[in-house]
């Protein structure tokens, strides 16, 4: 229960990095948003000022976990996951679109974009699965089930289109590896991902042309100390090959036109200068507006509400997705080291937090809860220094908006709750 004791068993390391990261969120936006006629940071029409609302909210809701018990989550995981498959069929029906995606309920005073707790929901529920004692992920069944719990949310959210949340659901597997699902899985999915790009950069040809180097690579080794069958190693290149051929038909059938023109700028597939061009002013323009703010910053920033290309609206969705721009255009790259450092030293200490824990369902959580924010950290800035393609993901505890806020509020103190009662017994 929720107590004095409580305050000395809780990580206060982590809360100092979580409070420290969403101060200089809760900044950023205020910069990001700011104009002169705005008088009060209280101002709750304001962007600055919800989101501020948003932060107090979910300090409750601090509470509120850290007055439950722990063994709570793991006994209500299946009833959230089961929650939150309802809430995102719900949005075929009910849903609002914004930007194009059907993503959000209309609340009145908000948007809630139910795929936030359903990552929470998600993350508890394949712990749960996992840690049962009757579970084996080396067997290929449990592998199945596992698989189908991260699987069945990230579809639903595909078609609303929302692929880069879909995409964080996946970071999920990490859970299972740490837990003994076998690395080549790992490899496969790398190497699917390698021959994808490959494909879209150079032709199935050029993939066919390098499989068949290696296969000639692997008979000579064979005649002299490599053991392997030759015969599934064929096969396994004629896999590739048909994996190859598709990767086309998905490319210009699955994927819509913003998605391939990202992919496109982002491997430079366009050959026609007057089309990159013009994908370059409309969906590159916010990688290159937002390389431009932060490269502006240079090594000191501009300053506190200085920064030109913010005050500007050079970048669309400065306080969203791209905050971190303000981050580089004020603060420079002293600013925006601290910031990697904070969440570099937060994902570090939770790593140190899951293997302290005594119980299975409580080190597969802290896993999950690595897992999503590591992936929202590294692809969110990746985006924004233009290194990875256009993905709307926001950055954690920094982004505007409520969903995003609670959400990672609530996956990160779930853990804390758990890690506070790592010794008692069957905890």
């Amino acid at each position: 229960m929720f107590g004095k004791s409580i305050y000395k068993r809780i990580d206060w390391l982590s809360i100092f990095f979580y409070l420290a990261l969403v101060a200089i969120g809760w900044v950023s936006i205020y910069s990001s948003t700011f104009t002169t006629t705005e008088q009060s940071i209280f101002d709750f029409s304001s962007l600055h000022g919800k989101q501020l609302f948003f932060i107090g909210a979910s300090l409750i809701s601090i509470l509120l976990i850290m007055a439950l018990e722990a063994s709570f989550f793991e006994r209500f995981s299946s009833v959230f996951y089961v929650i939150s498959l309802i809430s995102l069929l719900g949005l075929f029906l009910f849903g609002r679109t914004i930007a194009g995606a059907t993503s959000w309920y209309d609340l009145g005073f908000f948007n809630l974009q139910p795929s936030e707790p359903a990552k929470v929901a998600t993350a508890l529920a394949l712990a749960k699965y996992l840690s049962d004692i009757q579970t084996d992920i080396k067997r290929r069944k449990d592998q199945l089930y596992a698989f189908l719990i991260i699987l069945i949310p990230a579809v639903l959210i595909i078609p609303q289109p929302d692929p880069g949340s879909a995409l964080v659901f996946f970071a999920l597997t990490f859970v299972l590896f740490r837990e003994g699902l076998p690395l080549y899985y790992l490899g496969i999915a790398f190497l699917a991902l390698i021959v994808f790009v490959t494909t879209l950069k150079f032709g199935v040809v050029w993939v066919a042309i390098f499989l068949g180097i290696i296969l000639v690579l692997l008979f000579l080794l064979k005649k002299k100390s490599f053991k392997m069958p030759i015969i599934p190693i064929i096969g396994f290149a004629i896999l590739v090959i048909l994996f190859s051929l598709s990767v086309n038909f998905v490319f210009n059938n699955v994927f819509q036109d913003r998605h391939r023109d990202r992919f496109s700028l982002w491997l430079r597939l366009e050959n026609d200068p007057a089309k990159l061009e013009k994908i370059r002013k409309t969906i590159g323009y916010n990688t290159h507006q937002s390389e431009k703010a932060i490269e502006s910053g240079q090594i000191y920033g501009k300053g506190f509400l200085e920064g030109t290309r913010t005050k500007g609206d050079f970048v669309p969705e400065q306080h969203s997705d791209y905050i971190f721009t303000t981050v580089g255009e004020e603060w420079g790259f002293i600013g925006t080291s601290i910031v990697i450092l904070l969440f570099t030293f937060l994902l570090l200490r939770l790593v140190y937090l899951a293997e302290r824990q005594k119980s299975n369902f409580s080190r597969m959580f802290g896993y999950g809860v690595i897992s999503i924010l590591l992936i929202h950290y590294f692809i969110n800035i990746g985006m924004v220094i233009g290194v990875l393609p256009t993905i709307g993901i926001p950055l954690p505890f920094f982004s505007y908006g409520g969903s995003n806020m609670f959400g990672f509020t609530a996956l990160l103190f779930i853990f804390l709750k758990l890690d506070t009662n790592r010794l008692k017994e069957g905890i």
